[in-house]
């Protein structure tokens, strides 16, 4: 175990070759494997000091996070929900004071500071629907809380929150945004000032 003494960021990050496949009507796969490499980028890097883990089951997702210093948590077979609940577990064995789960299609996150205190703490997507970050003290409250992933997990997140005591929400419009259907993508255009960069 190590005896490092500082927050974890843990990105889950799928293949880019087959990532946002629904944004298809509007980017081609080369252009949809480059936005979601940009974005899983943007995302790790909003970690400042954290230390970073990336979840991953793909040879070319791990190269690229060995390459950029961040430790690969290798999860083949696990699903979204087993593979997260694996990383977080090791960022925790390591000296984790706190676990931040983070997607990995945030256009416009830059700090996840506002989540770094307090108690266990949600950021749901605009829609209410989807769970976009989840930031986990260490303890009991990290090691016992059941990730539920998929539609409506938010809903189903919050009620694992409150069995392990307190909880807080908050909406943070750079977190809360994710990009998963043409009509997030024209929105993140209007809205963005600059395309993440690789």
């Amino acid at each position: 175990m190590s005896t490092r003494s500082a927050p974890a960021l843990v990105v889950p990050v799928k293949a880019f070759h087959a990532a946002k496949a629904r944004l298809t009507p509007v980017l081609d796969e080369p252009s949809r494997a480059q936005l979601a490499r940009a974005m899983a980028a943007r995302v790790l890097s909003a970690a400042g000091p954290a230390q970073r883990y990336v979840v991953c089951d793909d040879d070319g997702v791990a190269d690229w996070a060995a390459s950029l210093g961040h430790t690969v948590v290798w999860t083949p077979g696990q699903g979204l929900n087993g593979a997260v609940t694996i990383g977080v577990a090791q960022a925790l064995d390591e000296g984790a004071t706190r676990v931040v789960v983070a997607h990995a299609d945030l256009p416009l996150a830059s700090t996840f500071e506002p989540v770094l205190n307090g108690p266990l703490t949600l950021v749901p997507d605009r829609r209410l629907d989807g769970t976009n970050v989840i930031s986990l003290p260490a303890g009991a409250a990290a090691r016992d809380f059941t990730f539920s992933y998929g539609p409506g997990s938010f809903g189903r997140h919050r009620h694992n929150a409150l069995l392990l005591g307190e909880v807080g929400v908050i909406h943070i419009d750079e977190l809360s945004f994710d990009l998963d259907t043409p009509e997030d993508f024209r929105q993140w255009i209007s809205l963005s000032t600059s395309t993440p960069q690789p």
